[in-house]
């Protein structure tokens, strides 16, 4: 089985569930950590032809993530393509299930387990909170409707104000984030890297709580985890 996976979480899954079988991955798919396989380019513009010169017998991709031009175009090719759609946390454990039947993981992942044992009843603040999550910066932009990473945040107590907007992923100009006045701003590390030198300073006095953005959006083994970092991050912010 030769598997090449456009987006970094589900490389990680496979990686670590089934080694040997990816060859392989997006520039950006980091984890696990020393992965050596090919590298096709990024999420958005990946090398097609790399891609199908490696001869994979799978593609797995998201339709968040990836362009459904690169996706037809491999499909024209001659590639199977298997395609996520992730929208909350409950359909990240069906699709890590079937793209890990479909690489040929025969016996249910130890990690697959723990995570959702972890989301069974995940942590969260005495109170519901509510939020804006910014996902980029110049233009500011949050996330908006139907979105995994708001699901996951709802699932800890965090109820992100712009959950009910037309748009995913709306522009949201500054000042109208700042009066929204929520009781907190998350800001994670990706896709735009927030630090603590960049993004809290336009909301003071506001708190903000700076995430992994590995454990925000990602759904991969880093679900274990993520319910216990999140709501580390959330309440060292809400103190």
């Amino acid at each position: 089985m030769r598997v090449v996976s456009l987006v970094p979480s589900l490389t990680e899954a496979v990686a670590v569930s089934a080694p040997g079988v990816l060859v392989g991955a997006t520039d950006w798919c980091t984890h696990p950590d020393g992965l050596d396989v090919t590298r096709i380019g990024g999420t958005k513009n990946p090398a097609l032809d790399r891609i199908t010169a490696l001869a994979p017998d799978l593609v797995v991709a998201n339709e968040e993530e990836n362009r459904a031009a690169d996706l037809d175009a491999l499909r024209a090719a001659g590639v199977e393509v298997l395609l996520t759609e992730v929208r909350d946390v409950p359909a990240a454990f069906r699709e890590l299930a079937r793209v890990l039947d479909a690489c040929g993981v025969r016996t249910r992942p130890r990690w697959l387990d723990e995570a959702e044992d972890a989301w069974s009843s995940p942590p969260g603040p005495p109170r519901r909170v509510t939020a804006v999550v910014p996902v980029w910066r110049r233009p500011w932009m949050v996330l908006g409707r139907d979105t995994f990473a708001g699901d996951v945040l709802a699932r800890l107590g965090v109820d992100h104000l712009y959950a009910g907007h037309a748009d995913r992923y709306p522009r949201v100009p500054l000042d109208e984030l700042r009066a929204a006045a929520p009781d907190v701003v998350v800001l994670p590390d990706e896709p735009y890297r927030f630090t603590a030198g960049d993004g809290p300073e336009a909301f003071t006095p506001l708190p903000c709580a700076l995430v992994s953005g590995r454990h925000l959006t990602w759904y991969g083994p880093s679900l274990a985890e993520a319910p216990r970092v999140l709501a580390g991050a959330l309440r060292a912010a809400l103190r």
